[in-house]
């Protein structure tokens, strides 16, 4: 309430005591507000830069036409009633968010443009204040700036310090809403009083002490400037400026800086810091050295704001009168019937022109000190960016930039404005940092909490295959051994902290425990801070918590009864399917038959007899050599197929179950087994749609092997691991098919825990050095089968004729096209000797057509050199008769 009221005092001020009526003349002055603390950092560079703009657009008489523009500063800690007694077109400040929350509704209703560089909250909606602009960016885009960085280094949980304030609270508020897009988040917030109120370090130091014992070590301090120096003087003392700590600061910390504050810097030696970026140009450098000259303070980026902030409203102004607007006032009723001694809301008027106003304001567009000086529709400002900066060795030292258009980059923003967007994470680049301790190592960001608990890890009570997992007899109750234990003691050795930590069992032992209820404890992290065991990693966990990398290859496979195949008396037969053996015979006989067509005229040599052996004859024709080196190509193909698969059917034992795998297995009617506990039980159900009451729960190897042998089960489904186990002690049993899921087991922690990530390196590194594989053997590798089933996967693939058919195609394709061409050059050669023939012996019409088809047979039939002598003879036979009968003419 006492905001409110003082508010309205304040804003009263600039509004009050207006004269009534409305003047249609240019005013030789205009009068614009500013309302600032006047004793603090902000209050005092802004009233010189207001100071040095109003001087810099009066040096024009013709700018505003003869008008002059004059800022009327009041202390934002005192009424200032009385000191108005004239119109003002517009409002700088205020200085504060709270306060521009309070002001903005008095804006509102009296229609005058409020703007602010310093009030910088996210909230101050332009919907909701329509009359209130922000002529820097908003915090929003700082937060934003501040997650990307956090990101950029790994970091998924940070502490965020800040005053109990709108613009410091809101602005911690959209730092949680950037980091949860990022999947990370605020674990922790520390509320410290306003930065006015607080005297003593008192609350500061109880806030650092519960920090200094949390797991973050990433510290955001979202503060004002005094709050912010007591932080770190009371952080220095306690020993949270040393190795392993990572400070950032808002811009106050570089404002204070820039501003001559007197600051131990050395003692802040790694804090990340920003400030908002503002391009190089000579006209920002001409104002810093003027600056230099005649100011009792350090220049801050936001006595550049301050100074662009009076020009964006002259050349408003500007546009405005030049477009024939004129400056008006009048009485608000409604203010007008409001009472109260303390406020004098009466004498407060309407500025008639202030949305015309606004309307150039927002339409501004001009190069500044700060740069482009631009505003987009949602009122904020064109290109934010700010600078990243180091403290090193007591200074500063620029590490990169940020901006909304390119990211995280070590070159100023505005040489990517004229390119598209990249934010992609490998266009992402800063300097090398030096951090708290003075290490260019990247902080891990995280510790053990320092509050004397052990990690609690939960662990699966089993009653069944204790080689992952069991207790250790005669040990206390937290001592536990297995497979799936050693290989995480292993990977905890690796890592370059100590992880004090417990085992507590989850379940009874009397039968294997639910895992989805054990990771569902590790997920609301009040019982089990991590799991260990043999957990898989299922899609429906990964949910709710985060694995590890996999330390062993896993998957559902089917478990059945097994005969041996090896006695039968045809097992010659079994390495080609019926229809390739079919296929085959077919070729034999009809390749056989094709080259005795095409030698069988030529080639006294090969018989119809022989045609089943025509690869060992010798062959004249050309048709006939393609043919069959293209046959004995198959041939030699189809051979060497068999002669493979056969010797791998006998040399390896070979077993047969009705159960081929799980697709014979969801198609039948047969009951199937599944372990107590495993997520098989819901994948059956819900992916293969197997009926509940096909399922039948078993918990122990023994119970599979009996369950197996008297029919109670067609068949068991598990993962690899525990199958592989069972078949090492149980041998008449084999896998049926191939796995028909891929997972692995991993380790189970709380999401986005950074444990997990260390611990899947660790992994890794026991992987590569071997030590993961001589685990498992230790454990694993074991049989007390002869011949183990378990590599097997039942009946060996047999040949078919898919896998063949291209070679059977191109050799049935050379045969038909040899055929083609032979029967041609026979019917050329049959129709070039039948005229021959029918001169001597001219057939009467009245022949058959079966006559001339018997003669073209008998002709096919026919020895290719029988038919050439007989040729040659009829031939002499005419040419003799042509002689004889010339010779008789003659005589």
């Amino acid at each position: 309430m006492n905001c409110v009221l003082l508010g309205f005092i304040v804003l009263g001020a600039f509004l009050g005591l207006l004269s009534e009526g409305a003047s249609t003349s240019r005013p030789r002055v205009i009068k614009v507000g500013a309302i600032f603390g006047l004793n603090t950092m902000y209050g005092h560079t802004a009233s010189l830069a207001f100071k040095a703009a109003e001087e810099d657009v009066n040096s024009d008489p013709s700018f505003l036409g003869g008008s002059k523009l004059r800022i009327m500063i009041s202390d934002a800690q005192r009424s200032a009633l009385q000191f108005m007694e004239t119109d003002v077109v517009a409002i700088i400040g205020p200085q504060t968010s709270i306060m521009a929350h309070v002001l903005s509704h008095l804006a509102n209703e009296l229609t005058v443009p409020m703007l602010s560089f310093t009030a910088l909250d996210p909230t101050l909606s332009p919907l909701q204040f329509p009359f209130f602009v922000q002529t820097a960016p908003n915090d929003l885009f700082l937060m934003r700036a501040i997650a990307e960085m956090i990101t950029y280094y790994g970091w998924s949980d940070v502490v965020a310090l800040y005053n109990d304030d709108d613009n410091s609270r809101n602005g911690v508020t959209a730092l949680g809403d950037e980091l949860e897009e990022r999947r990370c988040k605020i674990s922790y917030k520390a509320v410290l009083p306003l930065d006015v109120v607080i005297t003593s370090p008192a609350e500061i130091i109880e806030e650092l002490t519960k920090i200094r014992g949390m797991e973050s070590r990433i510290i955001v301090v979202n503060t004002f400037p005094n709050t912010g120096k007591m932080i770190f003087e009371e952080a220095k003392k306690l020993g949270m400026m040393e190795k392993g700590y990572v400070w950032i600061a808002t811009t106050w910390l570089s404002s204070l800086v820039d501003s001559d504050f007197p600051l131990d810097l050395k003692s802040l030696n790694g804090v990340l810091t920003l400030r908002l970026h503002t391009p190089d140009s000579r006209k920002k450098r001409d104002f810093a050295a003027r600056w230099k000259k005649n100011k009792t303070i350090g220049l801050n980026v936001y006595g550049l704001y301050a100074y662009d902030t009076v020009w964006i409203i002259a050349q408003a102004v500007k546009s405005f009168l030049e477009a024939g607007g004129n400056l008006t006032f009048s009485h608000d009723a409604k203010l007008s019937n409001l009472k109260g001694e303390a406020l004098n809301l009466s004498a407060l008027s309407r500025f008639d022109e202030g949305p015309q106003l606004l309307d150039y304001i927002m339409r501004t567009k001009m190069s500044g000190l700060t740069g482009p000086v631009q505003f987009h529709r949602d009122r904020s400002m064109v290109q934010p960016s700010y600078d990243i900066i180091n403290v090193v060795d007591g200074r500063f030292r620029q590490i990169g930039y940020w901006s909304n258009h390119s990211g995280l980059s070590v070159v100023p923003p505005e040489s990517f404005y004229n390119k598209p967007s990249n934010r992609s994470s490998s266009n992402q680049h800063l300097n090398s940092v030096t951090w708290p301790g003075g290490t260019s190592v990247t902080p891990r960001g995280w510790v053990f909490p320092n509050n004397g608990k052990l990690l609690r890890i939960g662990v699966p009570n089993r009653a069944s295959f204790k080689d992952f997992v069991s207790r250790v007899n005669g040990s206390s109750s937290h001592k536990v051994q297995g497979y799936c234990i050693d290989v995480f003691e292993a990977a905890v050795k690796l890592l370059s902290y100590p992880v004090p930590h417990e085992f507590i069992f989850f379940g009874d032992g009397l039968q294997n425990p639910n895992y989805n209820d054990l990771v569902n404890k590790v997920a609301n992290g009040v019982d089990f801070d991590a799991a260990v065991g043999d957990i898989a990693i299922v899609t429906k966990r990964t949910r709710i918590v985060d694995y590890t990398q996999p330390y062993i290859e896993s998957g559902l496979v089917v478990v059945a009864p097994v005969t041996a195949l090896n006695e039968n008396p045809w097992a010659f037969l079994r390495p080609f399917t019926p229809p390739m053996w079919a296929v085959t015979a077919s070729f034999f006989m009809v390749v056989g038959a094709v080259i005795w067509i095409l030698e069988h005229r030529t080639n006294d040599e090969f018989t119809f007899s022989t045609m089943f052996f025509s690869h060992r004859e010798n062959t004249t024709s050309t048709l006939g050599r393609m043919v069959l080196l293209i046959w004995l190509f198959v041939v030699l193909i189809i051979t060497s197929s068999y002669t493979a698969s056969l010797t791998s059917m006998l040399t390896v034992q070979q077993l047969n179950s009705p159960i081929k795998g799980v697709d014979t297995l969801i198609s039948s009617s047969g009951r199937i087994g599944f372990q107590v506990g495993s997520f098989a039980e819901n994948y059956m159900i819900d992916e293969l749609n197997i009926a509940r009451s096909r399922l039948v729960a078993l918990g122990s190897p023994q119970e599979y092997a009996i369950a197996l042998q008297n029919g109670t089960v067609a068949a068991i489904v598990d993962e690899r691991p525990y199958v592989d186990l069972f078949l090492s002690d149980y041998c008449k049993f084999a896998i049926r098919g191939q796995e028909f899921t891929r997972c692995g087991w991993g380790f189970a922690f709380p999401r986005d825990s950074p444990l997990a990530v260390d611990m899947s390196t660790a992994i890794l590194g026991l992987s590569e050095t071997g030590e993961l594989q001589r685990i498992h053997d230790r454990w694993l590798s074991k049989s007390n089968c002869s011949s183990p089933h378990g590599s097997q996967s039942g009946d060996s693939e047999q040949l078919n004729v898919h896998s063949f058919w291209g070679m059977f195609l191109v050799c049935g394709i050379a045969c038909l096209v040899a055929l083609f061409i032979h029967f041609v050059k026979v019917v050329r050669n049959f129709i070039k000797h039948k005229p021959e023939e029918e001169e001597k012996d001219i057939p009467s019409p009245e022949s058959s057509r079966l006559k001339k088809l018997q003669t073209f047979l008998a002709y096919i039939d026919e020895k290719e050199e029988e038919s050439k002598r007989r040729f040659k003879r009829k031939r002499s036979s005419l040419s003799m008769n042509a002689n004889s009968s010339i010779s008789s003419r003659q005589i």
